[in-house]
């Protein structure tokens, strides 16, 4: 049933509501690709004329298919060319309806236009293989800078129609969601900018309030010793790299890293480092299973300083 409401004003004439509805019809399809690489060129034309080598299956859709290869054609009337066809390996009661597109790749895996062919629109279901039994001519293939240490690739695009459908449509309709788009203006406008950044010699301006909303580390700089209505500051880049590794660093503390991770904030002087490891310490089973670790070994060779800030605050004794 399709998606229908009452109109605001009443229908014309009978005083009653006037309904409105709307709907589409679908006629949708399915796309995919495969690519075959053809490694040891040479050797594959040892396969006679009329044989084929087949590739891996492949799906698209509901429906399994695999491209077939024969390196001398695939019939005496071709026998200087290579032919290609796409197969389908499955049996369907109802009609597979398909495009296919066969490519040479060139060095960059793009399409060569002028070795790129597109059937028409073809029931597989009755003939089961369709493509093209001079895609290339061996002798153009094998002087063509397409052909590399004795390797070259084909790109099958496949194409699979869909039942055509009906289906209820929205009666209003709602925009995308386009807020990227929005901060992304802003942004290049500079309008309303309230920091910079320093990256070397290049400055960046940026918005405090969208910064501090995506980051709590921002959210800290930004709102701490920097106060809203100040005049605009340069923030070296450096030093929020590693803010954000302190933030890191202070959520991943664990009997194994807490001595490493405490040397690290002694050497960097990062406080608030720091004072998350002492935090970590303060349980006197917690630094009895740290002291045992090669970290802490490492420490009271390395910072023997922090050993006495430890009994200093009562963590260690």
């Amino acid at each position: 049933m399709p998606a229908s409401s009452p109109a605001a004003a009443a229908a014309a004439g009978g005083g009653g509501v006037c309904w409105r509805s709307a709907s589409a019809i679908v006629a949708g399809v399915e796309t995919s690709f495969h690519v075959l690489k053809i490694i040891g060129y040479s050797r594959t034309k040892d396969v006679p004329n009329g044989k084929r080598i087949e590739s891996r299956p492949f799906r698209v859709g509901s429906s399994t298919w695999h491209v077939r290869y024969y390196p001398n054609g695939g019939n005496s009337g071709v026998i200087d060319f290579l032919s290609l066809y796409l197969h389908l390996e499955d049996t369907f009661d109802k009609a597979v309806k398909a495009q296919v597109k066969i490519s040479l790749l060139d060095q960059d895996g793009k399409p060569v236009p002028s070795y790129s062919s597109i059937t028409k629109v073809v029931n597989f279901s009755d003939v089961r293989t369709w493509g093209y039994s001079k895609f290339i001519k061996r002798e153009v293939l094998e002087k063509s800078e397409h052909l590399k240490d004795d390797s070259f690739s084909v790109r099958s695009d496949v194409t699979v129609m869909k039942d055509v459908h009906t289906q209820d449509t929205p009666i209003v309709i709602v925009p995308p969601l386009d807020m990227h788009r929005h901060f992304g203006d802003l942004l290049l406008s500079k309008e309303g900018a309230d920091v910079k950044f320093r990256v070397r010699k290049r400055k960046f301006h940026a918005h405090r309030s969208v910064l501090a909303a995506r980051s709590p580390v921002f959210k800290k700089v930004l709102h701490g010793p920097m106060k809203e209505g100040a005049s605009i500051n340069t923030i070296p880049i450096d030093d929020i790299l590693k803010l954000i590794c302190e933030d890191k660093l202070c959520k991943h503390i664990d009997t194994g890293s807490a001595a490493t991770i405490l040397v690290l904030a002694e050497q960097h002087n990062r406080h608030g480092l720091k004072e998350a490891c002492f935090d970590f310490l303060s349980a006197s089973t917690t630094l009895k299973a740290v002291m045992e670790t090669e970290g802490f070994e490492y420490l009271t060779k390395s910072c023997p300083s922090i050993l006495k800030e430890l009994l200093s605050n009562g963590i260690f004794c």
